[in-house]
């Protein structure tokens, strides 16, 4: 008995670390080793050169085809070196990875193509007479700028901001709050829904309409694009308000209950503070949505060459107005009036990058501070 005792820890370790570092019985083939960094980076390069040359053989060079082909070629050489090395089941999992890879750089090919034709293109204009002059008597021989464009899109993008942004966000507190379940609530979010997906022009007709029924066919002015902008925003900024709510825990608006406060002001001191950083993220990003709308605008706006601060009263510019008419119409100087539109294109890509940054911004600095 005591040399079995004795005996019994030892053999029980072996068998342990047999079965932990031996065959599992898994069908993932031979464990020769794994593919070190050097390997794969040495596939990826080759394939890059084979698919080079195949495309340039056959079609001439052609950078999103050496990507295609260069991607593909990778897939079935890292595929077979780990079948080899690796086994089967690793093998399996760096095809997927090199999938997965090839669809995300294919998803973002054109995204940067936008971005540097942008860039490259709109920094010709890109000086002090563009952001101060405007396009009012301009003529032979001058340039002018988008100051008009620039006051013009911030007008009406804050208008539409101020319309929409308490409505949607009201709407948004009778669905999670007050008419949860309720054929109201169903009815308004199959509305806001179909909102969300219907064209730009519907928005500005609709504004066109609403209107001429007060002030007659030819009146056009500022408010009536950024109406038009506030039922684009309108639908995004429910949505994106009603899901941020929801993600509010119902133990808060229970222990708010418990203590006696009212609905109204558990709503306004304990849901809406938790979800702020979430509702203006929201907010700021649905605002980014339109400001870059062209089509209610066109309708709506008219396209006035001149500053006009006054949004009630005259035709108005925007920046995707003047993009568009700076093309459409460029005058005697076509390069010139292309530079503009260019231009034009960067200085609101950069607003909405700035909005996007003040979004993340608000979702750093607002959200709830949670500890361990």
């Amino acid at each position: 008995m005591t040399d079995i005792d004795d005996k019994a820890p030892d053999a029980a370790p072996t068998t342990t670390g047999q079965t932990l570092t031996g065959s599992s019985g898994l069908g993932s083939g031979p464990q020769a080793g794994a593919l070190s960094q050097t390997v794969r980076w040495g596939v990826l390069a080759c394939s890059v050169l084979a698919g080079a040359a195949l495309v340039t053989l056959v079609w001439g060079f052609n950078l999103l085809g050496v990507m295609a082909v260069a991607a593909l070629v990778y897939s079935v050489a890292i595929y077979t070196t780990a079948r080899v090395v690796e086994g089967s089941r690793h093998a399996t999992d760096r095809l997927v990875t090199a999938v997965v890879t090839t669809m995300f750089l294919l998803a973002l090919t054109p995204l940067l193509s936008v971005i540097w034709t942008i860039v490259s293109k709109g920094v010709n204009r890109l000086d002090g007479e563009f952001f101060t002059f405007s396009m009012r008597g301009v003529g032979a021989g001058e340039i002018g700028g988008a100051y008009h464009a620039i006051m013009g899109t911030l007008i009406v993008t804050s208008l539409a901001a101020v319309i929409s942004i308490p409505i949607g966000i009201f709407a948004a507190i009778y669905l999670v709050e007050y008419g949860r379940g309720s054929r109201l609530a169903k009815a308004l979010t199959f509305f806001v829904d179909v909102m969300t997906g219907i064209p730009s022009i519907v928005a500005g007709l609709f504004a066109i309409s609403l209107f001429t029924l007060f002030f007659g066919p030819a009146y056009q002015a500022g408010i009536v694009g950024a109406v038009a902008l506030a039922v684009l925003m309108i639908p995004v900024v429910v949505r994106s308000t009603e899901e941020m709510l929801r993600l509010v825990p119902n133990e808060l608006r229970e222990a708010s209950y418990a203590l006696g406060v009212p609905k109204w002001l558990t709503v306004t001191k304990v849901v809406l503070p938790t979800a702020i950083a979430g509702i203006a993220t929201g907010v700021t990003l649905a605002i980014a949505r339109v400001i870059g709308e062209t089509a209610p605008l066109l309708i709506t706006m008219g396209a006035a060459k001149g500053v006009n601060l006054n949004p009630f009263e005259g035709s108005m510019s925007a920046l995707p107005l003047f993009a568009y008419s700076s093309y459409s119409s460029p005058g005697l100087n076509k390069q010139d009036s292309l530079d503009l539109a260019w231009t034009a294109a960067l200085t609101l890509m950069a607003i909405v990058m700035l909005l996007n940054i003040v979004a993340r911004l608000i979702s750093k600095y607002f959200a709830p501070k949670t500890g361990r």
